[in-house]
């Protein structure tokens, strides 16, 4: 049991450093590369990775393939994390007076989440970007209301289960304000949930900006993001490989480091719940 733990923990460190050596490339890339993501040099193109100048090669128009790798990242960290902050703004205050009030907004709530759920989402999405038009912001406002009814839904069981506890049916007997109590009580409880949920969903997210950018529905070009990358490098597999080796394995790389994060901290959150034994 003991070697596969530490495995286990082998795994995590792994995906912990990923997320840490991805942020500040994604960050230091793009400011102190001579590039531009757009600069394009015809007489250097398809140059291989480790071609002087150019760590990562070059693509079919010559354009620095490692500076188009980090502003992709960065692209789909905004991109992406819009569309989690959006589905948290809209999601945890509608689980949170959906469990709070019974009688009327929980049922009603929780048709409007059911019926939600019930559609594909990447369907879901594609859709709302039909109704709203292609691009980054559109994308971001259709991820957050495809994982919406998700963060509500989870607050909701959250909040009815700590809406029973003795210490909330107290400061509710003794007249605190439902506002104080919600801040006192239910959302120091229910936050952990959600950063486990919003981690889960930034790693999806990453994968349908980059579905959607590479069916067309998405960023625009030239502007540098995984999915419209890996669109480009569909013609030149046979002779650059790396144009679509090198953004898969980033995006396989970040998924993999937040998904592996994500089980982490609900594995933590389990073991340390009140009356949880450690044995």
């Amino acid at each position: 049991m003991s070697r596969y733990r530490r495995r286990g923990r082998g795994i995590r460190v792994f995906a912990v450093a990923i997320l840490v050596a991805a942020a500040p490339a994604a960050v230091l890339v793009p400011a102190l590369s001579p590039y531009s993501p757009t600069e394009q040099n015809l007489e250097r193109r398809f140059a291989p990775p480790g071609s002087e100048g150019h760590l990562l090669g070059t693509d079919e128009f010559g354009r620095d393939v490692a500076t188009r790798l980090a502003w992709g990242a960065w692209a789909a960290a905004q991109t992406a994390g819009g569309g989690v902050l959006l589905a948290a703004l809209i999601g945890v205050p509608l689980g949170v007076a959906a469990g709070l009030e019974r009688r009327v907004l929980d049922p009603v709530i929780a048709l409007l989440v059911d019926a939600a759920l019930s559609f594909p989402g990447v369907l879901l999405a594609v859709a709302i970007i039909a109704a709203l038009g292609s691009g980054a912001v559109q994308v971001s406002i259709a991820l957050g209301i495809m994982f919406a009814p998700l963060f509500a839904r989870t607050v909701r069981a959250e909040t009815l289960s700590v809406s029973n506890e003795g210490y909330v049916e107290l400061s509710r007997g003794l007249g605190t304000p439902t506002l104080r109590r919600i801040c006192m009580h239910i959302v120091p409880n229910v936050l952990p949930n959600v950063l486990v949920i919003a981690t889960s969903s930034f790693a999806i997210c990453i994968t349908i900006e980059a579905a959607l950018s590479f069916l067309g529905l998405g960023s625009a070009p030239p502007q540098p993001t995984w999915g419209l990358m890996l669109r480009d490098a569909r013609n030149y597999l046979g002779i650059a490989p790396h144009l679509a080796i090198l953004p898969g394995v980033a995006l396989g790389l970040c998924v993999f480091a937040l998904n592996t994060v994500g089980d982490a901290l609900s594995e933590y959150l389990v073991h340390n719940q009140p009356g949880t034994s450690s044995t």
